[in-house]
């Protein structure tokens, strides 16, 4: 079922283009994965989602995904500004252990989350560290090509001669003059030519942990370099689609753009695409702030900011509420009204099951799933995907309470259309939303109750009736009655 409808946003064209893969029936895909030097946070599930999404819907409509997701492992990004140390030599120093275990220790942390979150697995997980000697080749090429110059036992990328030959600025629309007030190197300027030049090797000073052998020195790979050698080693000189946040446009994706570029003589990629930013309660998040709360925080409830726990569905079924480009800001209010509106969803989905068809038919459900994946097809449009699964739960609600008539066939459709768009490629699991084994322990006792009352009823003991229906309120059970009989669930609020 190969598509040629579905559009994307590319931040380099700053247009909606129609996805057009390099090689028919394949996609290569590169989205920057994790710095593993910290706890994961809900910035981090954003890009996760965003693009699990892309990779299922791409997955749906029959191409065949080469999906890499780096590990940027090399301790090098993050510096605490008073000793000049990255984050993972530090831990590594002050617990006394292998980089490599604090690295290890954080990845099994961001995987258990995502799992949890139910984002998929990519084809490839590369680590940069796994993949120094590529970069070490890489740099040789650089040299060669002219675009780069040793200094002191480091490599740097000349911003302003590639500047001159090709377009530096164009993914953020910033130009060199800009660009040398605002360029951070790791250690000073001395070394470089130009304030805008970037490293693609540093010399490791005495103190620092993580190095290794170069024909310039001891050191270690500059951050941009990574991304542009693996992305070359496993999806080839050209290919598809590069995702990541927005904050990564510059300089980090910038500066893949030149390398690969100033090696190769064109881009390496096609279409970029970029989600936006999460913000709490109209801040950027920050440690210093306060407004600092990680996944397990979330789950747990444990953060002074949260009022209560949020299930990972929770979570995603929020994120994927705005569009992937839009901004998301959270607020407890925020969440809980995610919480709510996922719970219809889900009632709505388990009602399904449980609907009798008729002879007659008063429903369109193909025009319903034509405009589900009309919804994707444009750009990712979550958001108006969701508020159609909405339509399709009024749908079954009418259905259900004898306002309108479905067929066998339309049963199946509906359920076909909550399978593929709510569970498959929105990536929803039902029993995170209130799954059956959280109910089995109550069954027998609620059973019980809701038979008397339905004895109550039948004698028109209308007293008793509601009494017991306010009561199990009261103590956290929603019971509806319908013309089939009646439904019971946990209020998730109780």
């Amino acid at each position: 079922m190969l598509d040629n409808n579905l559009t994307i946003y590319n931040s380099l064209s700053r247009n909606k283009e129609t996805f057009v893969p390099s090689h028919p029936g394949h996609v290569g895909m590169y989205v920057c994965g994790p710095t593993v030097y910290g706890d994961g946070h809900l910035g981090h599930a954003r890009p996760a989602i965003t693009f699990d999404v892309l990779y299922r819907y791409l997955n749906h409509l029959g191409y065949k995904v080469r999906y890499v997701r780096n590990i940027t492992d090399v301790g090098h990004l993050e510096h605490d500004a008073d000793e000049g140390e990255d984050k993972i030599a530090k831990k590594a120093r002050l617990e006394q252990l292998e980089p490599m275990e604090v690295v290890q220790l954080y990845l099994n942390r961001y995987r258990k989350a995502m799992e949890r979150l139910n984002v998929l697995p990519p084809s490839i997980e590369p680590h940069a560290s796994g993949h120094i000697i590529e970069q070490i080749e890489y740099i040789k090429k650089l040299l060669d090509s002219g675009y780069a110059y040793e200094s002191q036992g480091s490599v740097y990328f000349d911003v302003p001669k590639y500047n001159r030959d090709y377009n530096y600025g164009k993914l953020s629309g910033r130009n060199v003059d800009e660009l040398l007030s605002a360029t951070r190197d790791l250690d000073g300027q001395n070394e470089k030519h130009s304030p805008a030049d970037f490293a693609l090797w540093k010399k490791a000073s005495p103190e620092h942990i993580m190095r290794w052998p170069s024909p310039w020195s001891d050191g270690f790979p500059g951050w941009h370099l990574e991304c542009s050698v693996m992305g070359e080693k496993y999806l080839g000189e050209t290919f598809d689609i590069h995702g990541g946040g927005m904050d990564l446009k510059f300089p980090h994706h910038e500066c893949e753009i030149a390398q690969s570029v100033a090696r190769h003589g064109h881009d390496a990629v096609r279409y970029w695409m970029h989600n936006n930013m999460i913000t709490i309660n109209g801040q950027k998040m920050g440690k210093s702030l306060g407004n600092f709360i990680t996944l397990d925080e979330f789950f747990t409830g444990s953060h002074p900011l949260l009022e209560q726990a949020y299930s990972p569905m929770t979570i995603r079924f929020f994120i994927l509420q705005a569009h992937y480009r839009g901004t998301v800001d959270f607020s407890n209010e925020a969440l809980q009204a995610s919480e709510k509106a996922l719970q219809r969803l889900i009632e709505g989905y388990k009602r399904l099951q449980t609907l009798k068809p008729s002879d007659q038919s008063t429903v369109d459900i193909k025009e319903l799933e034509r405009k589900c994946y009309e919804a994707l097809d444009d750009d990712l449009n979550t958001p108006v995907l969701i508020a159609h699964l909405f339509e399709a739960c009024g749908i079954v609600n009418r259905i259900n309470d004898g306002h309108d008539k479905a067929t066998a066939s339309d049963i199946e459709e509906l359920k076909s259309l909550f399978d593929t768009f709510l569970i498959d490629i929105l990536g929803i699991k039902p029993e995170e939303g209130g799954d059956e084994d959280s109910l089995t322990p109550y069954k027998n006792a609620v059973d019980l109750l809701l038979s008397i009352r339905a004895e109550a009823k039948a004698k028109k003991d209308w007293a008793t009736s509601d009494l017991i229906r306010d009561k199990m309120a009261e103590i956290g059970f929603k019971v509806k009655d319908t013309k089939d009989g009646v439904e019971w669930s946990i209020d998730s609020k109780s």
